[in-house]
């Protein structure tokens, strides 16, 4: 299947308060988040024309920012309206939604405090994160050797670029195994989650999840989080080793581009895609709808 790079797409970019040609968002080479990783973004989806959480996703990129001594220059409410606005004139009801942050090319080292911080969101069609075709038996996750870092050593609370690199590696070395995505561990061996999205495990009708002390609380899954307790299912944020897997019967994965994925295997451990978490699927889908779409 041909795919059309990023760069040579059609529409139209939020860049820095105006809207440009798609092919004409550019940065330079010399720009300091492409040299340092001086840079947070987000990741949304817009279903029914109305972007899922909006705020939430907006408040976070403003604390990311901040972590990495980052000043945006708009405000949360004129960074909502851009991204509502650039889903209008790109025209898509269902789509995904990429803004992003980065210090731009003023200075060229490691110290970066005057260089300008540009803000730009791109919004594209992305119906499906991983193949729909796995979902019913569930998708295959690897066991990654790389590791979520120490909140000592990084800033882990921010969703920003630099953390991802070990996801990317950890990606693709899985996707070279026959597999759609990998666990990873943190630096003191215990289960944290995937490349790009938390994971919950099943057992005896409660959820589990690892408590997330060094990697992101995602807005999903605190979404699903909620969808659990509505339902009176127990959720249990605790310590999770690896040794537990087999213990599990059933497991799954969330995050804006995945949303609900079941898991068949991780490594040698296998689960059932089960009731339980069909039923968090078809709640979660059901709640991201807009209420009066839904209502029809």
């Amino acid at each position: 299947m041909s795919v059309v790079p990023f760069d040579q797409r059609e529409g139209v970019i939020w860049l820095n308060g105006e809207f440009v040609p798609w092919a004409d968002a550019r940065v330079h080479v010399l720009t300091h988040g492409l040299h340092y990783a001086s840079a947070v973004f987000e990741g949304e989806r817009a279903y029914g024309g109305e972007i899922f959480k909006l705020r939430e996703h907006t408040d976070r990129l403003f604390a990311s920012a901040e972590m990495l001594d980052m000043v945006i220059p708009y405000t949360v409410e004129e960074i909502d309206e851009a991204c509502r606005e650039t889903l209008k004139r790109q025209g898509y009801r269902d789509a995904y939604v990429r803004p992003i942050a980065w210090r731009g090319s003023e200075m060229m080292g490691v110290s970066g405090q005057s260089n300008r911080i540009n803000v730009a969101i791109a919004i594209w069609q992305w119906p499906a994160y991983f193949d729909p075709a796995h979902l019913e038996r569930g998708i295959k996750l690897d066991i990654a050797e790389w590791r979520r870092p120490d909140p000592r050593t990084a800033p882990s609370k921010a969703k920003a670029v630099g953390l991802y690199m070990i996801c990317t590696l950890a990606k693709h070395t899985a996707e070279r195994k026959g597999y759609a995505d990998a666990l990873m561990y943190d630096w003191r061996g215990q289960v944290a989650e995937c490349t790009g999205a938390n994971i919950f495990f099943v057992r005896n009708g409660e959820l589990h999840t690892p408590t997330p002390d060094c990697f992101l609380d995602g807005i999903t899954r605190r979404t699903v989080i909620d969808l659990a307790r509505r339902r009176q299912i127990k959720v249990n944020e605790r310590v999770i080793m690896p040794e537990e897997l087999p213990g599990f019967e059933q497991c799954f994965i969330v995050g804006t581009a995945a949303e609900v994925t079941p898991v068949g295997e991780i490594g040698p451990h296998r689960f059932t895609v089960g009731d339980l978490v069909r039923t968090l699927r078809a709640d979660y889908l059901s709640e991201v709808q807009p209420k009066a779409a839904a209502a029809e």
